[in-house]
């Protein structure tokens, strides 16, 4: 599955439904680093910087990747650490484009 040739597709369509546990899993395996949680309705990551301003710039390159794939995580800073959560909201768990967007950010980031 080469998730960073692939574009997010709307969420909203009509009957999309959530990922399986087991293709979440199938997913996350392919994942560098990202975390299912235990009910298997999202992934998260975290990643350190040096310091606050190392943070908000990755935040800034993040909300870059996401505007362009239309998709958006949830993004929560402390300090010098930024946790990223991702889901699919409208359909209540995950979808491919969580799993697109999480390959685009670690592709686009590189320490």
């Amino acid at each position: 599955m080469d998730l960073l040739k692939k574009k997010c597709i709307p969420c909203e369509k009509k009957g999309m439904k959530p990922l399986s546990r087991a293709d979440a899993e199938d997913y996350v395996d392919e994942s560098h680093g990202w975390t299912l949680d235990e009910k298997g309705l999202k992934i998260s990551k975290e990643f350190k910087f040096a310091d606050f301003i190392g943070a908000i710039n990755f935040v800034e390159r993040v909300a870059d990747v996401a505007e362009m794939e239309g998709h958006h995580p949830d993004i929560h800073i402390n300090y010098n650490k930024v946790l990223l959560e991702l889901s699919t909201h409208a359909i209540g768990g995950l979808s491919e484009n969580d799993f697109i967007l999480a390959a685009k950010i670690d592709a686009h980031n590189k320490f």
